[in-house]
């Protein structure tokens, strides 16, 4: 993993877990685990956060929400789908509530299978959305240089039209 710019700031949604992946990722923020290592700030606040880190299914009730925090985190943003009801809704995805994965509302660049996924498996692929963040950062200072930052990533976003 090479040197970041600056620590990038994790967000954690549960769309409609069972909580299984949920206390997964709590556990990554413990000192056995300390994800903290590698720099990650844990936030509540998507105008503040780099990585969208969602766990459970999407339900209509959660897909406004999720749509709505993805579209307030600034570009460049990476997701990650913790959990098999995260990656394609998992053993409620013939449920009548559920929509599927979070890939079915929004963009997911990393996906960490499991039911529930281990705090390991979480680790690696929250390292898995930093390369991805460093790669995204370094494409979209480039992509504004050229002033066609718009284009780069998030280009069809409300506040860019």
């Amino acid at each position: 993993m090479a040197k970041l710019a600056k620590s990038p700031w994790l967000l954690h949604y549960d769309a409609s877990s069972c909580n299984g992946c949920d206390i997964e990722v709590l556990d990554c923020t413990t000192p056995r685990f300390d994800i903290e290592r590698f720099g990650i700030i844990n936030t509540g606040d998507p105008f503040q956060a780099d990585i969208l880190l969602v766990t459970g299914g999407v339900n209509a009730q959660s897909e406004a929400v999720v749509k709505q925090i993805y579209s307030q985190m600034p570009n460049p943003k990476v997701v990650v789908a913790v959990g098999i009801c995260a990656c394609t809704g998992g053993v409620f995805k013939e449920c009548y509530n559920i929509k599927g994965g979070v890939d079915t509302v929004i963009p997911v660049d990393v996906y960490v299978p499991g039911c529930a996924a281990r705090p390991q498996a979480i680790i690696d692929g929250v390292v898995k959305a930093l390369e991805i963040l460093d790669k995204k950062r370094r494409d979209y200072a480039q992509a504004r240089k050229s002033g066609q930052a718009d284009e780069a990533e998030g280009g069809n976003e409300p506040w860019n039209t």
